[in-house]
């Protein structure tokens, strides 16, 4: 990527003449790509990753829904086989964000305006944000630092986005949700470290 006020190189720009010459029909067709949704502020960086729309509910949230909690996830899978079931339209299941293990990088794989179906529970899923976090939660390795540092950040944004109180009331754990048989994201996890990272950022 060119940084703003540089110039272009000598090379770029003969490529781009010799381009110009070439008539349209003989060039590849551009592929359209999808372009990820513009974040507010204050987001970490993200990779747009959507979900299969047969895996999420559309909405225009805040007005349709109030948004008033966070809710943390871990997957019990790879980062990579979970953006594969959330683009499987069979498997019925999304997350708005996944965050991987190694370097925290955060996939949006639905928009925080629409409902996905992570909670397990239609209320919460309506008023929530969730995110998952790639690991298991017997494998407290999984849960490095980069992936609770940018996992804080994201979580902290949210929650000035929504004006969501930044505790344990409104960021709570998948096992807190009423009905769930999960347990995630577990033991393992450091809720107070965790909490004291979003209330830093």
């Amino acid at each position: 990527m060119d940084r703003a006020g540089s110039q272009p190189s000598r090379r770029r720009l003969l490529k781009g003449a010799a381009l110009a010459a070439v008539p349209s029909a003989l060039l590849p067709a551009a592929r359209a790509t999808a372009r990820p949704r513009p974040l507010a502020a204050g987001y970490p960086p993200t990779d747009w990753q959507p979900a299969s729309s047969s895996n999420y509910t559309a909405s225009d949230r805040p007005t349709s829904y109030s948004l008033d909690r966070v809710i943390i996830h871990v997957t019990q899978e790879t980062y990579a086989n979970t953006l594969a079931i959330f683009q499987n339209p069979q498997k019925k299941v999304s997350a708005h964000y996944l965050v991987r293990s190694a370097d925290g990088h955060i996939a949006q794989c639905v928009r925080e305006s629409d409902i996905a179906w992570h909670a397990g529970n239609w209320d919460y899923n309506t008023h929530s944000i969730g995110i998952e976090h790639e690991g298991w939660v017997d494998r407290p390795a999984y849960f490095t630092d980069a992936l609770y540092e940018q996992s804080a950040r994201l979580t902290s944004a949210i929650c000035d986005r929504y004006g969501i109180p930044k505790d344990r009331t409104h960021i709570i754990g998948h096992y807190e949700v009423p009905g769930t048989d999960h347990t995630d994201p577990g033991p393992n996890w450091d809720w107070v470290r965790y909490l004291r990272m979003v209330n830093f950022d």
